[in-house]
Order: C-alpha cells, then sequence, then structure tokens
C-alpha cells in the first residue's frame, strides 16, 4: 500500500482507494467534498497548503487539535483566526 494512503490522503476527484466523503469549509466559506484520510488535522492543513498557526479546526462541531484524527464522513470546518495588536 502507498505510504502515504496509510497516513492519509488529499484527493479532491474520483478515487478507488477511498469510498467516503468529508465534508470541508474553508475560511473563504467554500463548502467542498474532499476525499481524505484516515489522517491527521496537521497533515490535511498540509495538503492544503494552510498554516496551521493561522487557522482553528472544528471536526462535526467540535475544535480539535492538530494532532486529532479525521476522514471519512467527518464534517470539517477550517477557520481563520485573526490576531494582532
Amino acid at each position: 500500500m502507498d505510504k502515504r494512503v496509510a497516513q492519509g490522503c488529499l484527493c479532491t476527484g474520483d478515487s478507488n482507494l477511498l469510498s467516503t466523503n468529508m465534508k470541508v469549509i474553508l475560511p473563504d466559506q467554500d463548502p467542498k467534498d474532499i476525499i481524505f484520510g484516515p489522517g491527521t488535522v496537521g497533515l490535511f492543513l498540509n495538503e492544503l497548503g494552510v498554516n496551521p498557526l493561522e487557522v482553528i479546526v472544528s471536526r462535526n462541531g467540535t475544535l480539535v487539535p492538530e494532532q486529532a484524527v479525521i476522514g471519512g464522513e467527518d464534517e470539517i470546518r477550517v477557520i481563520r483566526i485573526a490576531h494582532g495588536g
């Protein structure tokens, strides 16, 4: 098995490896169905090219850390945080 699939696989098209889509809402409020998992939030953000220090992530309505495992039919919301002084 491909090592990347074992850790998590981000696919936006059809995939024969995984059969369920995560519902993802990105910071720009753009909803997408993405095939991913299982894998960590950190890996997911890395695959999206999103800096984990700039966002918080919720899984099925609950905030989760970078080490949380996501995939399958989870509903993921990536929320950009604003900070400054």
